[in-house]
């Protein structure tokens, strides 16, 4: 058996996995026409403690749909600046009216504005309303805040943001926000007591509302995003899609529950026990994300402390890890994750000495070369020794052509004659394909590369590169300088390397330098630069082993 078919089969294997993503499968970034969604009637889960027997319980009545509700004029906005976002909250619902983040902006060119993680406008639909008729809420909660501004700079303390509101004169709610200058958690705690003199029941929830961060992003365009919980353990990402079929309800133990897209992030942390159930549905372009608690009866003059914590920021996973919840498997780099987050951990290792991604890439890409260097070389002289055998290969494939069993046996004492190992040629691949698709997905994925500028012409790693000659370019609109050559060292690594296939297999390996430089014209210039880095990397390896076994 021809061991070089392996070898094609592996191949191939890449293009159909990476090809497949990159022209056929559709972005993960829903848009579906408006429509409104049927409400659903399923009541959420009974978790409260029963009223001592014999007393009434009053329900906080239901007033009209948040959708129905209009802006109210005398409600303020109170704007938090710290060094790392402008938040501004509304105290008609307490919602989040604007989260800019101040160390991104939307597009690499400079002049762009900030990034936005809040897309929608209406009231009823801002993140972080807080509701106490669970995911069906009724109105938004009248907050008053104790001041109009919160400013923190470098080097200060927290600070606290208190609004109060009271709803249907029965429940007080007492909301104090921390603030942290030196991170994008927030912490949110309610503090519920029951003015009345007769049992409550409420039914705390906390809502996020989402529309997609970035519409035109093409290092993320292949990516998931929407929304996303981790509960009981759990991950759960729902395409928008899904969600046109109707609500989708997730019950348990809730660590957080969010949306997001490739670079970013906004999600609710309920304290341990506090979430046990999670409901995303979908209305037109914004997602509904509701954090419930269940059930809840206040007693008379009782009081009830709910906290929450609250991250809208990059996807950067050591800001994650710092935040705890397990909010870091968010970045969810699938079955490579345990090979992924240690090459992403050796990325930003050798960036905080060079403070450049693009030769961080490299290094990494040497790194990991040299790891497999000695594997490597065996397979590449099992090959050349393989290449070397063929001619008596050949007789021996016409000695025993109409007796295949024999041939086989003949071949196998001949490589145990010559100590060929077959298989030599293709182990060192196969080992290998892990760690590159770990890559792979790291430098598709990590924010670390979105923006960041290499050299020359190549200003952002996560984008496709483009070499800008003064006119436009149809379809390209600039000439893919490095992806070409990409596509010329991997001809000339071809060209050296030892084959042992047919005529008909190696007409197929020629076009695979065309297949791949096409596939890479629009992939993130560092996966192409750690494709290109590789390509040299392996050429030099060949030629050593040529000049070796030439002498």
């Amino acid at each position: 058996m021809d061991m070089y078919r392996a070898f094609l089969a592996i191949i191939i294997s890449f293009v159909i996995l990476v090809g497949y993503q990159y022209l056929f499968m559709k972005p993960s970034v829903e848009h579906p026409a408006p429509q409104q969604q049927a409400q659903d009637a399923e009541t959420a889960p009974q978790v409260s403690t029963e009223p001592a027997a014999g007393q009434p319980v009053v329900a906080v009545p239901v007033v009209p749909a948040v959708e129905t509700v209009q802006a109210d004029p005398t409600a303020r906005d109170i704007q938090v600046d710290t060094p790392l976002y402008t938040a501004v909250f509304s105290e008609q619902g307490g919602g989040l009216k604007s989260f800019v983040l101040k160390e991104y902006r939307k597009e690499k060119k400079g002049d762009t504005s900030p990034m936005e993680l809040v897309q929608t406008s209406q009231p009823a639909e801002l993140p972080m309303l807080f509701s106490l008729q669970g995911d069906t809420p009724g109105g938004l909660l009248r907050f008053r805040a104790d001041r109009e501004q919160v400013t923190l700079g470098p080097g200060d303390g927290p600070a606290r943001l208190t609004l109060t509101a009271t709803l249907a004169g029965q429940v007080e709610v007492v909301r104090t926000l921390n603030f942290d200058p030196e991170t994008y958690l927030i912490e949110d705690t309610y503090q519920l007591r029951n003015v009345t003199s007769a049992p409550v029941m409420v039914q705390p929830a906390v809502l996020l509302h989402n529309r997609p961060f970035l519409h035109k992003n093409a290092a993320s365009r292949y990516m998931f995003s929407g929304p996303v919980a981790l509960v009981n353990g759990e991950l759960s990402e729902v395409k928008g899609k899904k969600l046109l079929d109707g609500p989708r309800t997730i019950d348990g133990s809730v660590s957080w529950a969010a949306y997001e897209d490739n670079y970013f992030i906004t999600a609710v942390l309920p304290e341990p026990g506090l979430g046990s159930t999670v409901k995303m549905s979908i209305a037109g372009e914004t997602v509904r994300t509701v954090v419930g608690s269940g059930s809840l009866s206040l007693d008379p003059a009782a009081e009830k402390k709910l906290t929450y914590a609250v991250y809208f920021g990059p996807k950067k996973l050591s800001f994650l890890k710092a935040v705890g919840h397990d909010l870091a498997r968010a970045i969810n780099f699938g079955w490579f994750d345990v090979l992924a987050k240690p090459m992403l951990w050796l990325l930003n290792f050798f960036h905080a000495y060079i403070g450049n991604y693009g030769v961080a890439i490299i290094l990494l890409t040497i790194l990991i070369k040299g790891v497999f260097w000695p594997i490597t070389q065996k397979g590449m002289k099992s090959m050349k020794n393989m290449q070397k055998l063929q001619p008596k290969v050949a007789r021996l494939k016409e000695k025993f052509k109409d007796d295949p069993q024999k041939m086989n046996q003949e071949m196998m004492a001949l490589y145990k004659t010559y100590k060929v190992n077959p298989l030599g040629c293709c182990l060192p691949m196969l080992l290998q394909i892990p760690f590159f698709f770990a890559l792979y997905k790291v430098l598709l994925m990590s924010i670390e590369l979105r923006h960041a500028p290499f050299m020359l012409w190549i200003n952002d790693l996560s984008a496709p590169d483009r070499l800008w000659i003064g006119f436009d370019i149809p379809y390209l609109h600039g000439i893919p300088v490095l992806t070409l050559l990409m596509g010329a060292s991997m001809f000339l690594q071809q060209k050296m390397t030892p084959t042992t296939a047919d005529p008909t297999q190696a007409r197929i390996m020629q076009m695979l330098p065309i297949i791949f430089t096409f596939m890479f014209l629009n992939f993130a210039s560092g996966l192409v630069l750690y494709w290109f880095v590789n390509n040299l990397l392996s050429i030099l390896q060949q030629q050593i082993i040529n000049r070796q076994t030439k002498s």
